[in-house]
């Protein structure tokens, strides 16, 4: 089994994939991990210790009556960096396994042309890696985390840049907390826009005001692109905005696990051709594309992208 980590600023998701029974005539190590088993949202606890995440992962696999045994690999994309030691000893010490993470060296088949890659969060370009392979080429990723993401990605496969908002949640949270009479409310989807009491008129400005904001990004973005550009949207929100925008056309929940699922094949299939290169050695060769942003290697990832 292979497990990924996409660890965000508020929630870490975590998805268990196996090989399915149509793989069983190819040989072990070029089988593909195509079948997700289980998924788990958890908080980012950055004071959290080894122990207490180890725990709290053994007992997610003991509920879904999982081995803990039978990982075989394990891929993290991390946009909190005092959690990557903590989870690279969680992993060899609960799982016995070294854990992948997507940093600087790692093959991601997707050239990057930002002014300075070494910007880009991972779980960004883990996304559009994802949504190119499923959807083609050009699309747009939305991901509704801590903060909202627009990712760009060219028809050859290129990731172009995108737009960064701050999140609904994080939002509501300043209006909640500069307000002295207005209370915390759900987000959610109100059944009218005009609200008949104070949670309702909340409820109906959050929505509302920040579905007026993605759809007029995805405009602008659109009009850049072209109109035949594909729109998926993910993250913890996505599917309570993505169903109501104008030109989000897929809602994909588990976008960022495939993203990770593939980059883990790529990466595995470079070392079983033995054409993967040390990752110091691959970051030289590529530190003059890097300059011109055209890396097609992980840029080590941001704090403020989710």
């Amino acid at each position: 089994m292979l497990l990924v980590l996409d660890v965000g600023n508020t929630n870490t998701v975590l998805g268990v994939f196996a090989r399915s029974e149509s793989a069983r005539g190819a040989a072990d190590e070029t089988r593909q991990y195509d079948q997700l088993l289980a998924n788990w949202r958890v908080a980012t606890v950055p004071t959290s210790t080894v122990d207490e995440y180890g725990v709290l992962f053994r007992n997610l696999f003991a509920m879904a009556a999982l081995e803990v045994s039978a990982v075989g690999g394990i891929v993290i994309s991390s946009v909190v960096p005092p959690l990557d030691p903590v989870l690279r000893q969680v992993c060899e010490r609960y799982f016995n396994s070294k854990p992948l993470f997507i940093e600087p060296g790692i093959k991601t088949g997707m050239p990057v042309h930002y002014d300075n890659p070494a910007e880009v969060g991972a779980d960004r370009i883990v996304n559009a890696v994802a949504a190119f392979e499923k959807y083609g080429g050009p699309c747009v990723i939305v991901d509704f985390g801590t903060a909202t993401t627009f990712d760009c990605v060219s028809a050859k496969g290129e990731y172009l840049g995108g737009v960064i908002s701050p999140g609904l949640g994080i939002s509501a949270d300043a209006l909640f907390e500069r307000t002295a009479r207005l209370p915390r409310v759900e987000i959610r989807k109100p059944e009218r826009v005009i609200g008949s009491n104070t949670v309702g008129s909340l409820q109906s400005g959050l929505y509302y005001g920040y579905l007026g904001l993605v759809d007029g990004i995805l405009d602008l973005l659109l009009a850049e692109l072209g109109r035949e550009t594909s729109v998926i949207a993910t993250g913890g929100l996505g599917s309570m905005i993505g169903t109501g925008s104008k030109h989000i056309e897929h809602v994909d929940e588990f976008l960022t696990l495939e993203g990770l699922r593939i980059i883990w094949e790529r990466n595995a299939a470079l070392r079983r051709d033995g054409t993967a290169k040390p990752a110091s050695k691959a970051m030289s060769k590529d530190k003059d594309k890097e300059k011109n942003g055209t890396s097609s290697r992980v840029p080590s990832a941001s704090r403020t992208n989710r």
